[in-house]
């Protein structure tokens, strides 16, 4: 099934951000309560207590609503200033992994994921809502590090792009497709493999 064009928002009155946030929060509601598949627009509407003809004026249909309130969750995801590069990498893989491990989130990414295999539209989204959103975190880790003297000055673009792939790859495989714990004594050991990673390309 393809993704519906976005419903074009009408001029005038604006949107509602406490509207937003009580669609994107009944979302996560109800796909822990109702899963991926029973999950509707009508369900989400009564929850937030909106029309159903608001949740269209502001999103095609229920998997661009999921992958937004998919991506509010890892909106929450701070770099913690931990004084090392591997501290400050352990702390956000550990708090990327206790989002991933919340049931809105396991089962809103899944699904989403697997919509978006044939729908090019919803993966366009879901990589600019969440992917490009936060590769954010690498550049702020990066940047840091780099004022310690930990890492040195990078003047390939593409060196983000991997850094992200290779951190969110390892962590949603572990906790999401191997269903095993992203738990202190993995992250640790997976951060000393991309600083060895890191350190042999930067020579």
């Amino acid at each position: 099934m393809q993704s519906r064009t976005p419903a074009s928002r009408a001029t005038g009155r604006p949107r509602s951000a406490a509207a937003d946030a009580a669609i994107l929060a009944a979302t996560r509601e109800a796909l822990v309560e109702l899963g991926w598949s029973k999950l509707t627009l009508g369900d989400v509407a009564t929850r937030a207590g909106v029309a159903k003809t608001t949740l269209y004026r502001r999103w095609a249909g229920k998997n661009e609503l999921v992958v937004d309130a998919v991506a509010e969750l890892f909106d929450e995801l701070e770099i913690p200033n931990r004084g090392s590069l591997a501290a400050d990498i352990e702390g956000v893989v550990l708090q990327f992994a206790a989002i991933l491990a919340r049931p809105e989130a396991r089962s809103g990414l899944m699904a989403v994921i697997a919509e978006s295999t044939r729908d090019d539209a919803l993966r366009e989204r879901i990589r600019t809502s969440i992917v490009e959103r936060q590769k954010r975190l690498v550049l702020e880790g990066r940047t840091r590090a780099q004022a310690r003297g930990e890492l040195p000055p990078e003047s390939d673009p593409t060196t983000v792009d991997l850094i992200f792939d290779v951190v969110a790859g390892a962590v949603v495989h572990r906790t999401l497709v191997s269903a095993e714990p992203a738990d202190e004594r993995w992250v640790r050991a997976f951060t000393r493999l991309l600083l060895v990673g890191l350190g042999g390309a930067a020579g």
